[in-house]
């Protein structure tokens, strides 16, 4: 007999067993066979030398990835529910991986058992309800493309690459944010696989204290296979790729201190990325107005310095593949919240570009990003109902970001890439405060945290409840196997 023909009650029994017992075991294998063992016959476990495992370790970044024992692709919620029943008894790390764009060691990876969600793919749209269903496997290419047959779409991510999982769990900055809020204020409900295996749904009414904190609070609670978000009409947008030399960089200075301080059209929005690459600085502009055609002069000043210009009435979808995302880097995101882009913040922002760009080219580093995310003060206003992040909504936490991201090849440089980095970004964040921007107790984005960042800076006083929460639905601590911010 099989642990497949046994109930989920019996395993569950089996579990206390070992737990009861103290087993507990290195050889990861074991937990392996148990799970290909007791899940249905859709869901796969596969090991080292075959395409599906090599698919489902690698992350978009190197920092992020390493071998495990197997790899387990659920086809199903009960099937997660039965791998973590088990993964609690052998107590055996796991991960689990939806796009794998977490660049933070351990947070997508793992040594034991990496959970692949692949199998959770679908998009179903409810038009009569105005939402649609995401399986937690899924980039956000694939959703677009899926919602564009019905001239929708939903609060998601900037880069066609980026995972929906830990995107939505983290909190969500979009193109659409000036205008519906972050993805956490836009979802709607979750389908959970709880720490001891059962699968529920989750909503603001039926779990208020899970709906709180599975919107910003990542896998503590469980594993989330798919959401439920509001969908809104999408037409043709406006707007593309705008790419300036160093020598416009004066010029750019001031048509982006102008947009941010003139444009409150909450359809507009511009996001930059200044990267010093080998050597040479560049800027990557994106335009992006959600309508077939701007108004007259938004945009102006900015098209009219000399530049290589990609521009033009198109989907929404062609927007999001324009943001380029280098892979196969060891890879550090860091977050630094703030007021406002003023002229003299953005020359700051480039002159520490610059700056770290020549710190960083005596090290293994071969890319250096400073993006520039102008939003608008209304930004936190889209939502009532409260979420793990960001737990606070006030005019200290700012509603524009620096995000700076370095690339590198060498693992010998971590640390000290690690504090350069650090550095970079308390050097920011004092400059605005010193410019009296009112960030100083700004809570920084989990999703651009770099792996020594303080809890408590992401979440402040909602930590406290946030732990009461995992330990009333996680007792036996079974989510604490997994990578990730653990709270």
């Amino acid at each position: 007999m099989t642990l497949l023909s046994v109930p989920l009650a019996a395993i569950s029994g089996l579990i206390g067993l070992f737990t009861s017992i103290g087993v507990q075991s290195t050889d990861y294998n074991a937990t392996c066979q148990a799970i290909a063992a007791s899940v249905s016959s859709a869901s796969k476990v596969y090991y080292s030398g075959s395409s599906e495992y090599n698919d489902d370790i690698d992350n978009w970044a190197t920092t992020n990835t390493e071998d495990s024992a197997c790899s387990f692709e659920p086809a199903n919620a009960q099937d997660v529910g039965i791998a973590l029943q088990l993964l609690a008894g052998y107590q055996t790390p796991f991960a689990v991986k939806g796009g794998g764009h977490s660049a933070n060691p351990g947070f997508s990876s793992t040594p034991g058992v990496q959970i692949a969600l692949v199998s959770f793919s679908e998009v179903v749209y409810d038009e009569s309800a105005q939402t649609a269903t995401i399986g937690m496997g899924l980039v956000w290419k694939d959703v677009y493309s899926a919602l564009a047959q019905y001239n929708v779409t939903v609060v998601g991510g900037k880069s066609s690459s980026v995972g929906v999982g830990g995107f939505v769990l983290g909190g969500g900055y979009s193109y659409l944010s000036n205008e519906y809020g972050l993805s956490v204020d836009n979802i709607v409900s979750f389908e959970l696989v709880m720490p001891n295996g059962t699968v529920t749904n989750i909503t603001s009414s039926s779990s208020p204290d899970l709906f709180y904190g599975l919107r910003g609070g990542f896998n503590n609670f469980g594993i989330a296979t798919t959401v439920t978000m509001k969908t809104y009409p999408q037409s043709q947008v406006w707007g593309g790729s705008v790419v300036y030399t160093e020598n416009q960089w004066d010029a750019f200075n001031n048509a982006t201190a102008n947009f941010v301080s003139n444009v409150t059209d909450p359809k507009a929005c511009m996001y930059s990325t200044i990267d010093y690459v080998e050597g040479v600085g560049a800027i990557l502009t994106i335009l992006f107005y959600n309508a077939p055609t701007p108004p007259d002069g938004i945009f102006d000043e900015l098209l009219a310095i000399p530049s290589v210009q990609d521009v033009s009435t198109r989907t929404y979808l062609s927007i999001i593949e324009l943001l380029p995302l280098t892979s196969g880097l060891r890879s550090m995101f860091f977050w630094v919240p703030i007021e406002e882009f003023t002229l003299s913040m953005v020359q700051m922002v480039q002159n520490q570009t610059l700056f770290y760009g020549e710190q960083l080219s005596q090290s293994s580093a071969v890319l250096v990003s400073y993006d520039l995310v102008p939003l608008l003060p209304s930004l936190y206003d889209h939502s009532e109902t409260p979420s793990a992040f960001p737990s606070l909504r006030d005019a200290g936490q700012g509603h524009s970001f620096v995000e700076v991201l370095y690339g590198w090849t060498d693992a010998n440089d971590d640390e000290a890439i690690l504090q350069l980095g650090t550095a970079s970004a308390a050097y920011i964040k004092q400059f605005a405060v010193d410019a009296g921007q009112n960030v100083s107790n700004a809570l920084i984005y989990p999703n651009a945290a770099p792996p020594d960042t303080p809890l408590a800076d992401m979440y402040g006083d909602a930590l406290e409840t946030l732990q009461s929460i995992r330990s009333a639905v996680d007792p036996g601590d079974v989510m604490e196997l997994a990578g990730g911010w653990k709270f």
